[in-house]
This record gives structure tokens, sequence and C-alpha cells, in this order.
């Protein structure tokens, strides 16, 4: 049950340095940071959120992230590289978290604007689940899902189908008969739910590099709708990684 006094709300962070795509990705430098740091930025600008988890892996190759997390001051908690639902967990656990937003490490350009509208969403309405990313219509990249602690370690006793460890809301997600959702949309102005500001491959790496070093300068919390009318501008750089296939395309 969730806590009478102001809930705690903890944004857990998962990234690991052994991505199939893009090996230490998190780390890539832009603007003379790397990604993680542009994406604790991101988040540590966001009015509701409470505390900050970067959720990795017991393994050795993930020593990196630990070692950034100490150096930035940023929490981090360390568990199983496969069951990512069980890590997530533990983040909250840590910090005795009440309500999570969890943000995956691919995601360097989230809109902190964003972040903190599907948060209020999730406090003004009696929902469990709140995402502006099951329903796609922004840009890949903004994901945002908001979820109790509570009902995040009910799911967990429903299933341990590899899927569901893996991909931390799956199971709410899959029965909002359970768990009642709500779905953030984006207005028309954000609409492009084909662009892939996301961190998967190489190629993404290419535009989100060279997105941040055009917007940072002036605005180093440069929102959704600033990268928007950059593309816009330059059809060019949307050429970059159009061709990457995301999970879940066909």
């Amino acid at each position: 049950m969730m806590a009478t006094s102001k809930p705690k709300v903890v944004a857990t962070i998962e990234a690991r340095m052994t991505s199939s795509r893009l090996p230490g990705k998190v780390l890539l430098p832009a603007a003379g940071e790397p990604m993680l740091m542009h994406l604790v930025k991101r988040l540590r600008a966001v009015e509701s959120i409470d505390a900050i988890v970067i959720a990795t892996t017991t393994n050795d190759s993930d020593e990196p992230i630990v070692e950034f997390a100490k150096a930035t001051g940023v929490l981090c908690h360390r568990g199983s590289e496969d069951d990512v639902l069980a890590r997530v967990i533990g983040a909250g656990d840590m910090v005795q978290a009440d309500v999570l937003v969890e943000i995956t490490g691919d995601c360097p350009v989230i809109d902190p604007d964003l972040v903190e509208q599907t948060i209020r969403m999730f406090f003004h309405h009696d929902v469990q689940y709140v995402a502006n990313s099951l329903i796609r219509s922004y840009p890949d990249g903004m994901d945002t899902q908001v979820m109790g602690l509570s009902a995040l370690k009910l799911s967990a006793t429903m299933t341990n189908d590899r899927l569901d460890r893996e991909h931390v809301s799956r199971f709410i997600c899959q029965h909002p008969e359970m768990f009642s959702h709500l779905h953030l949309i984006a207005p028309p102005s954000l609409h492009w739910p084909e662009l892939g500001l996301t961190l998967d491959e190489e190629r993404d790496y290419q535009l989100l590099k060279k997105i941040i070093e055009e917007l940072a300068p002036v605005n180093p919390l440069f929102g959704c709708g600033d990268m928007i009318r950059l593309l816009r501008a330059r059809p060019e750089w949307v050429n970059i990684n159009r061709q990457v296939l995301r999970k879940g395309d066909s």
C-alpha cells in the first residue's frame, strides 16, 4: 500500500555495457560528456523525481557504470543481467520508493517535460500504470513508464516468463484487467512515432551526437519539440538512422 505522506518518486535507469548492437553505448561521448550523463541531467531536471538509481548488473563488465555513478553522485544498484524486473525492484527497494519512473539507458535525450507530465498523470488519475510508449505517438526515445512499486512487485509474483523478467513492465502492460492503464498521447506538433531518438546502434549514436552538439550549447535541456524542429529543417539528418530496425519491428 502506498504511503499516506508524499509518495517517494524514484527514477530507475536500466543500463549495462554489454549491448549486443552497440557495446558500451551508454558511456559514448557527446559534447564532452557520456550519454548517460546527458540522461541523468535530464532526469535531475524533473521536478517530481526524488531520487535516481542506475540499475546495472553484477557483471564485471559493468564496473565502468558503477564508477560513473560514484563519480557523478548517482545511486547505483546491481542485480541480475537477465532478470531485469528483479533488478529494478531491487533498485526501488534500495531507496524505499513508492512510485517508479522506469527509464532505459538508451534514451539519453528524453524530454524532462514529458517525464514530468507522465508522473503528474499518474498522480491525478486512479490508475496503476501510465506510459507514453505503449501506444506509440512520440519519437522513439521519449519512453517513460510510471507505476507503483507495489504493483510492480505484485506483477513479479505472477510470472516467471523469461520475457516478462527481461522487460520490466511487460506483464503489467499485457494485463490491463489487473493493472489499470492510462496513456499519454503526443499532440500533433510532437507526433512522429517513426523517428528514432533512441540509442540502439552506431547510426543512432551518430544522429544523437549531432543533435546534442547542435542544441545543447544553447539549451542543455532541449526538448522533443526542439529536436523535431531541427530535424524538420535538416531532413538529411533523419536519414542517418532511418533504416535501423527496432526491437518489435518486423
